[in-house]
């Protein structure tokens, strides 16, 4: 894999991993959204396998083109949404991953990746599906990131309406994994 990698550079940002201790860089905003999936460890365990083979993702409208089909460290993936010329592509590596527990009880699964030369962004994004000691079950995406150029700077509005709006369909997707839709 490393002679014929999926993306090129290197992770392009400062705080590598911060997604999995919650503390950003400085300079890089946050943004935390959690929404409510429903209840019960069968739930839980159907959402983690969706996040860990970039289900999550293909279900919010984006086109994934990864070395692995299951998440590992390490793993590059490119992310493409939009048309024709009008595509933009985001090149990401896996720098966290962490799988459901055998056992039943609190915790959570999912991932981190990072952005790489010719993303839009510099920064991080994560995806965890959480199981509480209530049996309630919340997908957590936490992000930090700053425009990659004075180009993307230019668009701040429509960079953040348009990080909203894929968030929006970020949770859409894991809806449809709580619920077992094919």
């Amino acid at each position: 894999m490393a002679d014929k990698r999926l993306a090129g550079g290197r992770l392009d940002y400062p705080g590598v991993g911060a997604t999995e201790d919650g503390r950003p860089p400085a300079g890089f905003p946050c943004l935390v959204s959690q929404a409510y999936l429903g209840d019960g460890m069968e739930l839980y365990r159907r959402v983690a396998q969706g996040i860990l083979t970039w289900e999550l993702q293909r279900r919010a409208g984006l086109r994934v083109r990864a070395e692995s089909a299951v998440v590992i460290p390490g793993t590059r993936v490119v992310s493409g949404f939009g048309a024709g010329p009008f595509r933009i592509n985001a090149p990401c590596e896996v720098v966290w991953v962490r799988r459901p527990l055998a056992a039943d009880g609190p915790q959570s699964a999912g991932f981190g990746y990072g952005t790489l030369p010719g993303h839009p962004a510099r920064g991080e994004e994560a995806f965890e599906v959480e199981i509480d000691d209530t049996g309630r079950v919340f997908l957590k995406i936490t992000a930090f990131s700053r425009p990659s150029n004075w180009f993307y700077r230019l668009g701040g509005v429509v960079t953040r309406a348009a990080q909203r709006h894929v968030t929006s369909r970020y949770v859409e997707g894991a809806r449809q994994l709580a619920a077992g839709e094919s």
